[in-house]
């Protein structure tokens, strides 16, 4: 388990590497400027955050503010007060100090138990995250994410992918995207079908997708439903240039 402590006393940070390493399999860095530690999370973002509350006039809570939702939060803090706050942003323990190990034994294990479920659920959405398709006499299994676009050739598909060899396969385009999640693909034209998230920037008449060659085009039955989709979904992020 990944962890970082950020705490302003020197003690209570070699209390909690103390006991870290009494548990192990916990790899920890410390933090006594909270500025500095909020910092490294976001860059490493850690399993588990050890978190003072009043650190030289910085509020924990505030800082809990802005630590990511998949990191676990464990409030380390003299002042019990501060309790009911501590679990407004979503911390799964508070430890008051001083604390002992047998009490940190019980926090860090609720971290663990929730890392690994997320850990499942990941997994789990990232197995649904596939297609088996048919290239000439075996089955291919595609991860959707690879996709960059999916061009259609009669009864074959043609799937170009991201680093990966591009793939033929005898199914329609119709076929292919009732395989597909809807919300992550759109069709633009008969021949064409791309994921939204790859698409840069778009027109009337053209898609530019994030690989910044490649431009797909928009038919002209498919244009009100194309530019009404992108422009309304904020979950894509393109640009609208008006020509």
């Amino acid at each position: 388990m990944r962890c970082i402590a950020i705490d302003d006393e020197p003690i209570a940070l070699a209390i909690i590497e103390e006991y870290c390493n009494r548990r192990g399999n916990m790899q920890l860095e410390t933090y006594s400027n909270p500025h500095l530690g909020l910092q490294r999370v976001m860059e490493w973002m850690p399993d588990l955050v050890f978190l003072d509350i009043e650190m030289n006039g910085v509020s924990g809570i505030e800082l809990a503010r802005s630590i990511p939702k998949d990191c676990c939060i464990i409030f380390t803090t003299a002042y019990a007060d501060y309790a009911l706050e501590g679990f407004e942003v979503n911390a799964i323990d508070f430890l008051h100090k001083p604390f002992f190990y047998a009490r940190f034994e019980k926090a860090v294990a609720k971290a663990a138990e929730l890392t690994a479920m997320r850990s499942m659920m990941k997994m789990s959405e990232s197995a649904e995250r596939k297609i088996t398709l048919k290239v000439e006499y075996k089955n291919v299994t595609v991860s959707i994410d690879d996709i960059l676009y999916i061009e259609a050739m009669d009864n074959y598909c043609k799937l170009y992918r991201i680093g990966k060899p591009t793939i033929i396969s005898q199914i329609s385009l119709k076929s292919l995207l009732a395989m597909l999640p809807q919300n992550l693909f759109i069709r633009t034209h008969r021949s064409f079908a791309v994921p939204v998230n790859r698409i840069a920037r778009f027109t009337r008449q053209q898609i530019e997708l994030t690989d910044g060659t490649t431009h797909i085009p928009i038919g002209r039955m498919y244009s009100d439903d194309v530019l009404r989709t992108l422009s309304n979904d904020l979950r894509c992020r393109t640009s609208y240039r008006r020509e």
